[in-house]
């Protein structure tokens, strides 16, 4: 059997996020399905899905005290960890989980296969001025590897086109989707709104938040039981604030922070989810919001129809007119909205994680 081994990137950056829930279900599902034998090389985590896998247990640096230079300190911890076992360790295919290329020192002539999730940082510099050496990092590394996976057909075409990445050189894996369940709690803790849109993740620029809000702010006036829902993304900022004041719509919007156990059931209550986002590696929160029978809005752009097929409402996202023009459909159309829940069940199947693991155990043979 294969020796695979992942390193703690990604695991060092993030608590939550797409890209470490992405590892954590594929190295579940190679170990579960016994497609390779896999390690992780980290010491310190505090990552949700790695500390709720069942694989295998790590140490936690101070989970509940937040400081600055925190993940510093885990990431030189992890980094002084796998280079010391990158140095004595048997393997057949290392896999790092971001674009740190530190490891090439350590890994001899083994082959190596990278994961690009999306090429938001060169379609979209200008959001990321002080970020400049990811991009330099994923077209280093991208050159060097054995094999690409990109998790979209859009994904691989930006490679192609902003790297100059030859085309055989990448495959194209799915991503698949989780839905976890809570038994015994009390929701109504949450004092969630009657009738709400949900808007799932961070708030930053590419993902078109403010023209979202700009653009419903008019149906949110005429129709005041109707809610914005914010799941993720932190507390709303000072700037939103003033916004939603300016708008005359504060009190119909709320934020919350929340672990991903709850995701399902918001899902299932909201009218309908929407995604304007400018661009997107995959889009992740589609199969959720279909796994949770929840109808999808969402932007025209990148990898989002690649994902979502036929059971979507589309807009232009530049479009405050388009945006209006979907929403006001789907408030007003709960036929539409009932025909899309049943195009997301068959559109589902497409999707799973077995699947990715055994595609990706495919890519891995290849290079070996």
């Amino acid at each position: 059997m294969m020796k695979i081994l992942y390193d703690h990137q990604i695991f060092s950056a993030q608590v939550y996020g797409g890209i470490s829930r992405y590892y954590v279900e594929l190295i579940r599902n190679l170990k579960n399905d016994n497609l390779a034998d896999v390690d992780l090389l980290i010491l310190f985590t505090n990552n949700y899905y790695l500390l709720d896998a069942e694989f295998k247990y790590y140490l936690t640096l101070f989970p509940k005290c937040n400081f600055r230079g925190k993940k510093k300190i885990i990431n030189i911890f992890n980094n002084l960890f796998s280079e010391q076992y990158l140095r004595y360790s048997k393997f057949d295919v290392f896999h790092p989980t971001y674009y740190n290329p530190y490891f090439l020192k350590f890994i001899g002539n083994k082959p190596f296969v990278l994961t690009v999730y999306d090429m938001i940082h060169e379609k979209f510099p200008e959001h990321f001025p002080k970020d400049k050496i990811t991009t330099k990092r994923k077209r280093y590394l991208a050159n060097r590897a054995s094999k690409i996976i990109a998790i979209s057909n859009n994904t691989k075409n930006d490679l192609i086109e902003i790297f100059n990445i030859p085309a055989e050189k990448i495959n194209v894996i799915y991503l698949g989707y989780s839905q976890s369940k809570i038994n015994n709690i009390d929701y109504n803790i949450m004092k969630l709104p009657k009738t709400f849109i949900l808007f799932v993740g961070n708030r930053q620029e590419y993902k078109n938040f403010e023209l979202f809000i700009k653009s419903v702010a008019s149906i949110l006036q005429k129709e005041r039981e109707i809610h914005i829902v914010c799941i993720g993304g932190d507390k709303f900022t000072k700037s939103e604030a003033n916004l939603f004041l300016l708008l005359n719509i504060s009190n119909q919007l709320k934020q919350y922070n929340i672990p991903d156990s709850l995701l399902s059931y918001i899902y299932k209550k909201a009218l309908f989810f929407i995604f304007p986002s400018l661009y997107e590696g995959f889009g992740l929160p589609i199969l959720e919001a279909f796994a949770s029978d929840c109808p999808v809005l969402c932007s025209n752009t990148s990898s989002l129809s690649e994902v979502a097929g036929d059971a979507a409402i589309y807009f232009d996202p530049y479009s405050v007119d388009s945006v209006i023009h979907s929403v006001k459909t789907a408030i007003s159309s709960p036929e539409l909205l009932n025909s899309l829940r049943i195009k997301a069940e068959k559109r589902l199947a497409n999707f799973s994680w077995e699947k990715t693991a055994k595609e990706t155990q495919k890519i891995y043979e290849m290079i070996v």
